[in-house]
């Protein structure tokens, strides 16, 4: 059988206009794709986690899942002994990535603020943890060790009492061994053999089993999404992500093969993965086809890898470098790849991105994997306002405000004034009977 033509797996435009508005619906080709059926599922599911507990999680994972995961909990021994059998070499790798993400976020602490005022009254700002943080890691058609180190090392470093886990049950019962072994490796002993949003609505709400957090992070499917939604007010969380998004922007000096492994490197992950390519190279434009056909072939995900191209891949040929990166910006890319000849002035011109990596040595997996920060990005145009994973998503602050008399006698007439410009009586009266 012929290969699939690769002319139709990446359009190529020129026009910015064109561009721009392609870009803006690959941006949003998730936005009103939850189906009234889906929130309706999922509300479902949560009301019934919510009424009983511990219950409505066997039933709903062995409707989902295949399995009745009793106990949900995870002995603690299993993690050790998963670790344990890891073969040395991937032992090594998660170590390394343990070190490089911990050493990266150690250095992310806030300090408390402390600041006196001109009246002697002291004002400060104070960070402390959360005590209870979910982690969720997802299943699915892959496994992701990363995922439990990029949720936990933040959380380990605010301090967070308690961590706990949740993951899918696999086939036969049991979650991926190299994630387990990674949980050990985090610091995790609590791990729940359970996924999608009867998992999210376990950690919003409580069972016997799994206790109420506080924060919820990681990724998930639209189900998990959708539940992390629902909940958000009753838990915090770390964020609502879509599926993953590269925008490569390249010049005359990237190298094609170089340029299509990393498009396909996101195109692997899911049909509705995005791999974008804007470049001032004609060349490199043309030559694009081939490489990604030749390194589709025998390629393990081929199917998902041309579905995501076929549907959201694009070339944009652009006049030059800051037009590429003013059209960067429009869609705020949850990874960025300058494979361009001064990759850090150009990156000074970008204002909004997930994460950007620079240069011919700095391909997008090894910051999924091991680089430091966190993988953990804003979604579909989200990093016009947000950021990444951090240890700040686990902390909250409190203001500190002592005012002594002197200070009081200094400010207290225009709190008078502003509260009665409100209308608000006992606000006004709380200070001035002080003064009195």
């Amino acid at each position: 059988m012929a290969a699939p033509s690769t002319a139709l797996l990446l359009p190529c435009l020129r026009d910015p206009a064109a561009a721009a508005e392609r870009l803006e619906a690959i941006a949003a080709r998730t936005q009103g794709g939850a189906s009234e059926q889906a929130a309706a599922l999922v509300d479902d599911i949560l009301q019934q986690v919510r009424r009983e507990g511990d219950t409505a999680l066997l039933r709903l994972t062995e409707r989902f899942d295949g399995v009745r995961p009793d106990p949900l909990r995870i002995p603690p021994e299993r993690l050790a002994s998963a670790w344990e059998q890891c073969p040395p070499p991937l032992q090594q790798a998660l170590g390394l990535a343990h070190r490089r993400i911990l050493d990266f976020h150690r250095r992310q602490l806030p300090a408390d603020l402390s600041v006196t005022g001109p009246h002697g009254e002291s004002l400060g700002r104070r960070w402390r943890p959360v005590q209870r943080a979910g982690l969720y890691v997802p299943g699915g058609r892959a496994s992701y060790p990363s995922t439990v180190l990029m949720n936990a090392v933040p959380a380990v470093v605010a301090g967070v009492e308690r961590l706990v886990m949740v993951t899918p049950p696999g086939p036969c019962g049991e979650p991926n061994p190299t994630v387990l072994a990674a949980a050990h490796l985090a610091g995790i002993n609590e791990v729940y053999r359970v996924g999608g949003a009867q998992a999210i609505a376990a950690l919003a709400y409580g069972t016997a089993s799994i206790p109420r957090v506080d924060v919820i992070s990681g990724p998930g499917n639209l189900y998990v999404t959708l539940a992390k939604k629902a909940v958000y007010g009753q838990v915090a969380i770390d964020s609502l992500a879509g599926p993953s998004e590269v925008l490569v922007i390249a010049d005359h000096t990237a190298r094609v093969e170089q340029v299509a492994a990393d498009l396909l490197a996101q195109a692997e992950h899911d049909p509705l993965a995005a791999a974008i390519l804007l470049t001032t190279s004609e060349e490199l434009a043309s030559a694009l086809p081939q490489a990604l056909e030749a390194q589709l072939q025998g390629h393990p995900r081929a199917a998902i890898t041309r579905s995501a191209l076929q549907d959201w891949g694009l070339v944009v040929i652009c006049r030059d470098l800051s037009s590429a990166a003013a059209l960067s910006d429009r869609f705020a890319p949850e990874h960025l790849e300058l494979l361009v000849e001064e990759p850090q002035a150009l990156a000074e011109q970008i204002q909004n991105a997930g994460a950007i990596f620079m240069g011919p040595h700095s391909p997008e997996a090894v910051g999924d994997y091991l680089a430091g920060p966190n993988h953990t990005l804003p979604t579909s145009g989200t990093a016009r306002f947000a950021g990444a994973l951090s240890v700040e998503t686990f902390l909250r602050h409190t203001s500190l405000i002592h005012f002594n008399r002197a200070a009081l006698e200094a400010t207290g007439q225009a709190v008078i004034t502003l509260a009665e410009s409100e209308g608000l009586h006992s606000h006004a009266e709380s200070v001035r009977r002080r003064l009195g």
